[in-house]
Formats: C-alpha cells, structure tokens, sequence
C-alpha cells in the first residue's frame, strides 16, 4: 500500500487510457490551438485543469452521492450541460459553413477567423457542466482508496495529481498537434471547414449522449 493507496500501478495503468479516450475538453482544446494558437490552446487547457479539480474535489466531498440520491439535480445538471454540448457543436457547423462558402474569396484570403470568447472560462464551463464525470471520479478513485486509512485526503490528492499530470501532457500533445495541423490547414479553408464539422457534430453527440445518461 502506497499512502493509503490500494493499487497504484493499476490505477496508473487506468488514467493513462481513460485520459486517452475522446472527449469534449480534449477535442475543444484541440480545436482551440488549431483556431488561435499554442497560448490559447493552453488557455483552454487551464480551464480544463481547474474544472477537473473541481469535479474531483466534490467527489471526495461525496458530490456523486448527492446526484444519485436527487434525481431532479442530476437531470437539472444532466440536460444543462447537454443543452451546452450540442449549442457548442451548432456554433461549430455555423462557423464552417460560413467558412466553406468563403473558400476562394478575398474574405477567405484575409487574417483567419477570430473570436473574442474567453477559451479558458469556456474549457471551464465544457468540464464542470458533465454530472457523469462526477460520478466517474468516485466510482474510479474509490477502488483505490483504503477506507481504514488515517489521513482520507492524501491518497485523494496523490490520485488526482496523477490524473492530472496524464491531462497536462496529452493536452500538450494536442496543442502543439493543433497548432500543426492549422499551418496545414491554412491555405486549404474547405478542409479546414469539414475538420470543423466533424469536430461540431461530435460535439452534438456527446450532449445527446449526454441528455441519455442514466445514474445506473
């Protein structure tokens, strides 16, 4: 036992892949660095950062508990965050459908679109409006947390620093890919714009998926 740590390895083992698996943060800081750059990706990405603490800090506080027990918040919260999920994605397809059709002009020849919306306390709202990711933190971080042990908020801490060192280096991954992938996409706007789509339609998937979750 690792500071009142069951199974460390195993539980390192299972951050590494679960952080791997698509999600909404990751593909808006993706989408983030490709669109403004490696200092607003990682403004993003610090928005992402905070809202994980977040959501890990109020399932040690026992959060979880409170959504499975209050079935009218979850959903409140549930349907909320879907509802925001599938407006992100409109935006997404708005945004390339406009740039599709100024492929070729001199508005596609100009500076690259920009937006005035903060991609920090946006990243924020996409990782706190997600009830499940709640629930996950518990369900995953209880397996690995001996109960009998006398200080409960040292193995919290040592488990969601893991957690969120995985998140700092493939966010970093993504911005510097991002980043990459823009200087690709630059001069070919109408591959830029079907990226963009796929990324908005995604984004529309996860709040149906979302809107469908249950607290079984």
């Amino acid at each position: 036992m690792f500071f009142g740590i069951t199974d460390i390895w195993t539980y390192v083992l299972g951050a590494f892949f679960i952080i791997l698996l698509p999600g909404p943060n990751s593909l808006y800081v993706l989408a983030t660095a490709a669109q403004r750059g490696v200092r607003q990706g990682y403004r993003g990405a610090a928005g992402v950062f905070l809202g994980d603490t977040v959501l890990m800090v109020l399932a040690a506080a026992g959060a979880a508990s409170l959504l499975r027990s209050t079935p009218v918040l979850f959903n409140v919260v549930k349907y909320a965050g879907a509802a925001y999920l599938a407006w992100i994605g409109f935006q997404m397809l708005r945004g390339a459908w406009r740039s599709w059709r100024a492929a070729g002009t001199a508005e596609a020849v100009a500076a690259p679109e920009t937006t005035l919306e903060d991609p920090f306390r946006k990243a924020l709202v996409i990782s706190l409006m997600n009830p499940k990711a709640i629930l996950f933190f518990i369900s995953f971080f209880i397996q690995f947390v001996d109960p009998a042990y006398g200080t409960p908020v040292l193995p919290f801490l040592i488990l969601g620093a893991i957690c969120q060192l995985f998140s700092v280096l493939y966010l970093s991954v993504l911005i510097f890919g991002g980043t990459f992938l823009a200087g690709q996409f630059r001069a070919r706007r109408k591959l830029s714009a079907g990226l963009t789509s796929g990324v908005g339609a995604l984004f529309i998937g996860f709040g149906a998926r979302l809107a469908t979750a249950t607290l079984g």
